[in-house]
C-alpha cells in the first residue's frame, strides 16, 4: 500500500508520527534486501530435500550471470523425476566385464544405416546443399558427415526427446552419483534461458541432450551457431542452425579438411595382427580405443596387401588405424584422425562407424 494513499481522506485519524514512518521504511528496506540476496522460494515439489538442493544452487547460478527472475522462473514447479534416475541407473549398469565378447557391428549397422536414413539424408543434403557447402568451406567438414550425424542423432529432427531438460538435469544432479557432470549442465540451462533461449523449448533426452544435434546445454553455449542468419542458434527447430552447429563441433574436435573419416578394406590373408597391436593404454573410452591398431600410413597399409572396398586409396601420407568390428574375415576399416573427431561426439565405435558409413551412402 502506498504511504500517500494510506492517510488520504482520513482526517479523523490520529496525527501521523514520523518515527513510525521511519520504522516502516526500515522494515520495507530490510525485506527488499533479503529478497535481493536470495531467490524467491519456488513452488515446492513435495520433496523437501530436492527443493532445498535446488535453492542451494542460486549462488552458483548468480555467479554465471543468471538473474533471480530467471532462476525462479525456471525452477518453479520442478519435480524430482524418478523415471530419469531409473533410466540413468539402467544406462550405467554394471562395469563392463573385459571378458564379455563385444557384439558384432553388422546388426547395428543394418539398423542405423537403413533405407529410411539413407533416403532421408539424401533429401536433407540436397535441400541444404548451398548452406552445407558454405559450412564445409569454413570448417572442412563434408556435408554428408554433418547430415549423417543429424540423421543418427534424431532421424533428421523427428525424434528429439520429450523430457523437461531442467527437471531431468536437476534430478540427476540432486541424485548425486554424477553430480559433477549434471549440476553444471543444469546451471547451463539457466544460463541459456538468461541469454534468450525460450523456456518452453528445453525438451530433450533424459540425460540432458536436446535439439536436432542433441547437444548438452554446455555444448550449446560453447559451440552452437546460427546457420540461417536470424541471430539465434535455434538447434531445436532450424535445420540450418543444426548442421552449422554440427560442423562447428567437429571443427572444434579437430576435423582435418581433405581427409576421409576412414575407408572400408579387405585384410590380406596371413596378416600378423599382433605385430601392429596398440601397446598404449587408453585413458579415455578404453573399450573403444583398445580395439584400434597402432597408427601407420595409408601407404604402409597398402604395401602390406590391404585392398580398399568400393573406392580409391586416399593420400598415402594420411595416418590410419585398423579396426575389424566383426572380426577377421569380414569388412575392416582404416580410420583416420577424423574418425576420432566423430568419436568426440559420441565415444562408441559402432556410433562413429555408422556415421561414416551413412555419410558414404548419402554421397553415392
Amino acid at each position: 500500500m502506498s504511504l500517500f494513499a494510506y492517510g488520504e481522506g482520513m482526517t479523523h485519524m490520529k496525527p501521523f508520527r514520523f518515527g513510525r514512518l521511519f520504522h516502516l521504511l526500515g522494515v520495507a528496506l530490510s525485506a527488499w534486501l533479503l529478497s535481493a540476496s536470495a531467490p524467491l522460494h519456488a513452488q515446492g515439489s513435495g520433496n523437501a530435500a530436492f527443493d532445498a538442493y535446488i535453492q542451494s544452487l542460486w549462488p552458483k547460478a548468480q555467479a554465471r550471470g543468471v538473474s533471480r527472475a530467471t532462476f525462479d522462473r525456471v525452477t518453479a514447479g520442478l519435480q524430482y523425476n524418478s523415471r530419469v534416475v531409473a533410466l540413468d541407473r539402467d544406462n550405467l549398469g554394471s562395469p563392463p566385464n573385459p571378458n564379455t565378447p563385444i557384439p558384432p557391428f553388422a546388426p547395428y549397422k543394418a539398423k542405423h544405416v537403413d533405407a529410411a536414413r539413407v533416403n532421408g539424408g539424401r533429401s536433407v543434403h540436397d535441400r541444404l546443399l548451398p548452406l552445407l557447402s558454405r559450412i564445409e568451406a569454413r570448417t572442412g567438414v563434408p556435408p554428408s558427415i554433418m547430415i549423417a550425424i543429424f540423421g543418427h542423432e534424431t532421424a533428421y529432427g523427428a525424434v528429439t526427446g520429450g523430457f523437461d531438460l531442467p527437471e531431468a538435469l536437476a534430478t540427476l544432479a540432486y541424485e548425486g552419483r554424477r553430480r559433477s557432470l549434471f549440476e553444471p549442465e543444469f546451471l547451463a540451462t539457466l544460463e541459456m534461458v538468461e541469454k534468450g533461449v525460450p523456456r518452453g523449448v528445453l525438451k530433450g533426452s533424459w540425460a540432458g541432450a536436446f535439439g536436432y544435434p542433441q547437444f548438452l546445454p554446455s555444448v550449446y553455449l560453447r559451440l552452437a551457431e546460427d546457420g540461417d542468419g536470424d541471430g539465434v542458434a535455434r538447434i531445436w527447430s532450424s535445420e540450418a542452425d543444426a548442421v552449422e552447429s554440427i560442423g562447428a563441433y567437429l571443427r572444434n574436435a579437430g576435423w582435418r579438411p581433405g581427409q576421409p573419416w576412414g575407408i572400408p578394406v579387405r585384410v590380406p590373408a596371413g596378416f600378423d595382427r599382433a605385430r601392429y597391436a596398440n601397446k598404449l593404454v587408453p585413458t579415455r573410452c578404453p573399450r573403444v580405443f583398445e580395439r584400434h591398431s597402432r597408427w601407420r600410413s595409408m601407404a604402409e597399409w597398402r604395401a602390406d596387401g590391404f585392398q580398399p572396398l568400393g573406392g580409391r586409396w586416399p593420400d598415402g601420407s594420411i595416418q590410419a588405424t585398423l579396426l575389424e568390428p566383426d572380426g577377421p574375415g569380414n569388412t575392416a576399416y582404416l580410420l583416420t584422425g577424423n574418425y576420432r573427431a566423430i568419436l568426440d561426439y559420441n565415444c562408441s565405435n559402432f556410433y562413429a562407424l555408422s556415421v561414416g558409413v551413412l555419410a558414404d551412402e548419402i554421397d553415392r
